[in-house]
């Protein structure tokens, strides 16, 4: 007999985000053990005798001959009962039922549980490394040993419901024998650990933040993230029990990544961002749950740090991601499935990606303005995604080659016409984006510069009329939150309207504060650079006696707002300053 097989336990990845479903359900095996069909508790072995003697009609022992119940006399003096039992018998009955439900009373689970926890823990792991060494060509020498460990490993779950005994449970050291048998020659015993670590760390834990970090302190400081990425390496996804631990080692990544400082320890480590680079291009023919989740974990991490961010793109993350999405430039994958997340999660790690400086170089050099440009003419799924792409790569000081590149690639007549058309309000925000990001980092007098402004001009002015009719539905809901804000200004005093500008502005955001910025500044470069176009924003404006002093003031908002010193805010400030000397 395989000692690995002592240890293997059937699983299925279904739909359910973040769950393995169990085949069954151990406190159900627990209760139908322990009840029968009326919820009376069953004897030891005697269940099925109590239920073919109820099927008989017939229970207990023989009467004698010639009885007759007739003959029975009254019970005057109340000696029996239904049960055919004297009032002794069911006083000493109930007395024993008694004792047996103290010795079931649940457990106390403080200080010293985890002290004898502790002491337990350790004698199992030591038995077990002490015959396994002992024993190493003779597994049945040491397969008691190792289900008894795992059994121990398993009764841990129980703690997640006491995170007040993390602290004590990390300070005993049972946190460093726990992570070193991640490094268990049973494949199994570490997956196990793996699960129990998921469920510690896991965000539905009712922990306090100084229970958790002291916990998952010292995992760290115990090498998890190292052991993690050996498990990875030796896990084979063809077995369903090694799939499930793969499962389990990412949903630890997504406990911990939680943390800024550990995800980016996380996407330092030497193998886990190779792994999941490798792991979210392996072929399927239908996309996994892990693939998926791989594809999720990555987004996290390039999310929560410019170090895996500039990593990932070291490592040629950009090309594989474009290819990866080239399969989707027509095709939609399935909708509401595991493949459908994995393409959303693929584009969300690019758009993280080319918020870097070296992330738009490296987006240009592989074509994927060419792509997104194709996605936006055929996609579906893909269309959205795409944009938002082209807005954050065209963005920042860095995005001028970008903003050339998409001029070069006849982006402008895909953009343009897709503006002018009836568009989903996240999309015009996109739209917004790039024109301003055209506008301020094309070179002046250059010739994508001309064809760019030529855009605006053409067809009578026709999309300068568009964004003077969006300023004004974004103005419409803009002004109700800042009266209503004027409002409340009045009611506190100094000190108190310092502690709430920071939620005004917030709330001014969410009604569309943001995309009304954005068209006063690529009204203000279009005041600037033609008087045809000058005249044409004037003549609208005054179509509701309106007049350049309403993108007057949103500028010097603008101005006022960026920080003195904040990095990468100086060019935009210069661009504020010289726009509002035209307005």
């Amino acid at each position: 007999m395989n000692v690995d097989e002592l240890f293997k336990k059937p699983s299925s990845t279904g739909n359910a985000k973040r769950k393995f479903e169990p085949l069954q359900d151990p406190n159900e095996v627990y209760k139908s053990a322990k009840l029968d069909s009326n919820g009376d508790a069953r004897s030891k072995g005697k269940a099925s005798i109590v239920e073919d003697e109820a099927e008989d009609g017939e229970a207990g022992p023989e009467l004698p001959p010639d009885f007759d119940e007739e003959d029975v006399p009254d019970d005057e003096e109340g000696r029996f009962f239904g049960g055919g039992m004297d009032r002794k018998t069911t006083q000493a009955m109930e007395y024993i039922d008694q004792q047996e439900d103290d010795e079931t009373a649940p457990e106390k689970f403080d200080s010293a549980w985890v002290r004898r926890f502790a002491l337990n823990f350790e004698r199992k792991i030591s038995k077990n490394a002490e015959l396994r060494a002992k024993f190493e060509s003779d597994p049945q020498k040491f397969m008691v040993s190792e289900a008894d460990l795992d059994t121990e490993i398993k009764g841990l779950s129980i703690l997640s419901e006491h995170p007040e005994l993390y602290e004590e449970f990390a300070k005993m050291g049972c946190v460093g024998s726990l992570i070193s048998l991640l490094s268990h020659e049973n494949a199994d015993i570490a997956i196990d650990v793996i699960q129990i670590i998921s469920e510690l760390t896991d965000e539905d834990v009712e922990a306090e933040q100084e229970q958790w970090d002291a916990l998952v302190n010292a995992m760290m400081e115990a090498d998890l993230i190292e052991l993690l990425a050996q498990n990875l390496s030796r896990l084979d996804e063809g077995s369903e029990t090694d799939r499930a631990g793969v499962y389990y080692v990412l949903g630890v990544l997504e406990n911990l990544a939680s943390q800024t400082s550990h995800a980016e320890t996380i996407g330092q480590d030497g193998s886990i961002l190779p792994w999941i680079l490798s792991r979210i291009q392996k072929k399927e023919a239908v996309v996994s749950q892990n693939k998926q989740y791989a594809a999720e974990i990555l987004a996290i991490l390039l999310q929560s740090s410019p170090k895996n961010r500039s990593r990932f793109i070291e490592m040629d993350g950009i090309d594989v991601l474009l290819q990866l999405l080239s399969a989707y430039r027509k095709r939609d994958p399935v909708k509401d499935s595991d493949e459908e997340e994995y393409v959303e999660n693929l584009f969300d790690s690019l758009i993280c990606l080319v918020e870097e400086d070296a992330g738009k170089e490296k987006f240009v050099e592989n074509e994927g303005i060419e792509l997104a440009l194709i996605m936006l003419r055929e996609g579906k799924f893909s269309k959205s995604r795409s944009l938002r792409v082209l807005d954050h790569a065209l963005g920042g000081v860095g995005g001028a080659p970008a903003c050339e590149r998409l001029v070069e690639a006849a982006g402008l007549k895909t953009i343009f016409g897709m503006f002018m058309k009836k568009q989903e309000g996240q999309n015009i925000e996109h739209f917004l984006g790039i024109f301003a990001s055209l506008l301020r980092l094309l070179p002046g007098g250059s010739a994508p510069r001309i064809r760019t402004l030529a855009k605006f001009m053409e067809k009578d002015y026709g999309k300068i009329e568009k964004l003077v009719k969006l300023r004004r539905e974004y103005a419409s809901r803009v002004s109700p939150v800042e009266q209503a804000i004027a409002k409340e200004r009045r009611t506190f005093d100094k000190e108190e309207q310092e502690l709430m500008a920071g939620e005004w502005l917030s709330r001014r955001f969410d009604a569309g504060l943001f995309s009304l910025q954005t068209i006063d500044v690529i009204l203000a470069w279009l005041i600037a650079e033609d008087d045809g176009a000058k005249q044409k924003i004037l003549a609208l404006l005054a179509d509701r006696d309106e007049d350049l002093s309403l993108v007057r003031s949103t500028l010097q908002e603008q101005l006022e707002g960026l920080g003195e010193e904040e990095p990468g805010q100086k060019d935009f400030k210069d661009m504020l300053s010289t726009l509002l000397q035209f307005v």
